[in-house]
């Protein structure tokens, strides 16, 4: 087991690729870890789980706003801190995806808290973007590179009030939140149109790449939604930038591409864990015993100078 440099917790290989298990040394207090080798590790790993340390949610939320400049939501679901939401997504299995990656507003990293842990099945599911763009085919790499994906659908006014009452650091009630704010929020952003409809809804389009660089660096990873769920929204159409649907064969071959390189996180009681959002993937075993109780929080970091 090798001890990370300048830090007081100890870290080892996690899985087949480079995940890691970061552990405490000499009895170090989970939001008392260093955010800087925090995220030193994880440009390396792409995710890590934070075993062993004495964990709640007052010192999950400090770790996470330690390490982060700015933490964003899904407007779908309810808060039980500063930062953190309640897992909920029903009893099946969930696809990979990465957080809000179908839509302008994905985060830098995807954090969980375990604060109780399932008896049975419920693995948070990883797969790291690097090694599945690698794992493709060249034809399948030629097609997604020829040109980007678009995701359309249709968002509910109370869940686009709610996003834009966050990203507005709650400075005004969402009830108050007029749809030119929203305009104003996402017309800077590459890739975004979005059409009032007349019941006070939005419908998006979000143009981006299925395989891109990540916020640590230009190594092109394969990290999107493609395969993800639509638990608490309309199922999003996905397509070409150009309008044509991906093949049967297209979609099969990243179906088990992916496939034979997730990973699962065994949760114990306890754990907690970070992941780079813009690089790994992640998903859900389906839930054979729900009693189980897991948080998620979302957030953005400073973008390091070499990427």
């Amino acid at each position: 087991m090798t001890t990370a440099s300048n830090t007081v917790v100890k870290t080892s290989p996690y899985g087949t690729g480079s995940g890691l298990l970061v552990e405490p040394a000499a009895g170090t207090a989970l939001d008392a870890i260093d955010s800087a080798k925090l995220l030193e590790l994880l440009k390396e790993a792409g995710f890590l789980l934070l075993r062993g340390f004495d964990t709640d949610m007052t010192s999950f939320t400090a770790l996470v706003q330690n390490t982060s400049t700015s933490t964003t939501l899904d407007p779908a679901r309810d808060f039980y801190s500063d930062v953190a939401q309640k897992v909920d997504a029903g009893l099946d299995e969930v696809g990979l995806h990465t957080e809000n990656g179908n839509s302008p507003f994905r985060s830098h990293l995807a954090w969980f808290f375990c604060e109780k842990a399932a008896s049975s099945g419920s693995q948070t599911t990883v797969c790291d973007g690097y090694r599945v763009w690698e794992a493709l085919s060249p034809a399948a790499r030629e097609a997604f590179s020829a040109q980007d994906i678009v995701y359309s659908r249709y968002v509910s006014e109370p869940q686009w009030r709610g996003m834009a009452h966050h990203l507005m650091g709650r400075t005004k009630p969402a009830e108050e939140i007029q749809i030119s704010e929203l305009l104003a929020l996402t017309g800077t952003l590459k890739g975004t149109e979005i059409v009032p409809e007349a019941d006070g809804g939005i419908r998006y389009s979000y143009t981006t790449p299925a395989a891109d660089s990540t916020v640590f660096g230009t190594r092109p990873s394969f990290a999107n939604s493609i395969l993800g769920p639509s638990f608490n929204y309309e199922k999003p159409k996905i397509t070409f930038a150009d309008g044509t649907e991906f093949s049967p064969e297209l979609l099969a071959e990243v179906e088990a591409v992916t496939a034979a390189l997730t990973e699962n996180l065994d949760w114990q009681h306890g754990d907690v864990a970070v992941i780079d959002n813009t690089r790994v993937m992640h998903g859900r075993r389906a839930i054979t015993d729900p009693d189980r109780t897991i948080y998620n929080a979302l957030s953005y970091i400073a973008v390091p100078a070499a990427a």
